[in-house]
């Protein structure tokens, strides 16, 4: 596969393309992306909670919130599906930092807004709005990509990951403290970090991008359907699109089916539950920000890849049969190779990118992530309407988990098929040599 991007020869001269996060600065952009997105995460872990409650205070019924508040994830996810390609393409031609504040500002308001909504009507509109503007994940990853250089990027990838897990530790148990208060005060507070990282982005954060690798915006380019059909036409990546989407698909569907899966196979309530996933998250920030850059020493990310998908299918397959609740964390511990996979995944897009097209390469990857999480939920809940019927502690209520395993167990073929044929090729093309 071939890198993009400078050499850190050039990126040790300070001041080189005109970027200040060059060169000395480059490491000191680091740490200021990381708080960045630490306020950001937490500030969207906080609504986590009381999302749903808010949406019961304009419904009558348990049915009419449960449909409501699907509409609102629904309507999110498709906005932002549209928005992250676009404004990923935007942060390309005018720098990483004022599309970032775009997207500050944008949370600031839904927030305020979705704290002010009569009605709702307002409230989806309040939400898709929102999906329009938050791009800002996969932004943060162009910058991470930008102060760089190829072989960082697998284990700033994984610190990127562990801050997010950081973010969604603290958000939702803070938004939940906040939310026994007044359902309306997350909302609040949330607004009010969004404003402090506008603040913080507006006189702290440097710019990343060099004016010498800004690309032309063209809005045919900017469009999902042409962003996906680029993303998968970079070289080295192809068949790893497919791979990225049915990882996020597999996520996606255990995301949406946890809590209602671990209710009907161990009778959990929020108490279990709300502490089964903090171990997730705890060991997420665990092996992307500490253990990553130890494997990464002693193998590379299109091996951790491979073993990380095995791992993952293994660890959904035994969640799904697990007759006991204990045993859904030992594969927590388990499963701790599947952790480094969404970062190894990253690193590979990424330096396949290059440098003019950072922004709107990652905005691809968040929005086929964003398709999958339209389709997830729908999966997962379908899937456990055919089992819920059965008695407590049955096999088949792991169905979701089953399929999810299936998923993750393609990947690791087509991951394991895709790095063959590149090793055959680049042996072949050695040998012509």
């Amino acid at each position: 596969m071939t890198t993009a991007g400078p050499t850190p020869d050039q990126n040790d001269q300070p001041g080189q393309g005109g970027n200040s996060t060059r060169g000395s600065g480059r490491r000191a952009a680091m740490p200021f992306i990381l708080v960045t997105v630490l306020i950001d995460m937490m500030s969207i872990g906080m609504i986590f909670p009381v999302l749903p409650v808010l949406v019961g205070h304009f419904t009558g019924s348990a049915t009419d919130q449960a449909f409501w508040f699907g509409m609102l994830s629904l309507g999110f996810a498709v906005a932002n599906f549209f928005g992250s390609p676009l404004l990923g393409a935007m942060s390309d031609r005018y720098g990483r930092r004022p599309v970032l504040l775009i997207g500050f500002c944008g949370l600031a308001f839904t927030f305020f807004a979705t704290a002010w909504a009569p009605a709702l009507g307002a409230l989806l509109l309040v939400r898709v709005i929102g999906g329009a503007l938050q791009a800002n994940s996969a932004v943060a990853q162009s910058y991470v990509a930008d102060i760089s250089t190829p072989q960082e990027r697998a284990k700033r990838f994984g610190m990127l990951g562990a801050t997010f897990g950081v973010g969604f530790i603290l958000g939702p148990v803070t938004g939940g403290l906040l939310g026994d208060i007044d359902v309306h005060l997350p909302f609040y507070v949330a607004g009010c970090l969004a404003l402090l990282n506008t603040a913080y982005g507006l006189f702290v954060l440097p710019e990343s991008l060099p004016a010498a690798s800004r690309r032309a915006f063209e809005w045919k380019r900017a469009n999902p359907v042409s962003a996906l059909r680029e993303l998968s036409q970079l070289r080295g990546i192809g068949p790893l699109v497919a791979v990225i989407a049915l990882g996020n698909l597999a996520q996606f569907t255990m995301h949406s089916s946890w809590v209602l899966y671990t209710s009907l196979k161990f009778g959990w309530g929020p108490r279990e539950n709300g502490w089964s996933l903090f171990v997730v998250g705890v060991m997420s920030v665990l092996v992307q920000g500490g253990l990553m850059r130890q494997f990464l020493k002693r193998t590379t990310p299109q091996r951790l890849v491979q073993l990380g998908l095995v791992s993952s299918s293994l660890c959904y397959l035994v969640w799904g049969l697990a007759p006991v609740g204990w045993m859904m964390y030992a594969v927590v511990f388990f499963n701790v190779l599947g952790f480094t996979v969404t970062a190894s995944l990253q690193s590979l897009v990424s330096n396949a990118a290059d440098a003019s097209r950072q922004g709107r390469t990652m905005g691809s990857v968040s929005s086929l992530g964003s398709l999958m999480a339209v389709v997830a939920p729908l999966t997962g809940a379908g899937l456990l309407s055919l089992v819920s019927h059965r008695p407590q502690g049955d096999i088949w209520i792991g169905l979701p988990f089953y399929f999810c395993a299936l998923l993750q167990a393609v990947s690791a073929v087509i991951a394991m098929r895709h790095f063959r044929r590149q090793r055959s090729a680049t042996a072949a093309a050695s040998t012509a040599a």
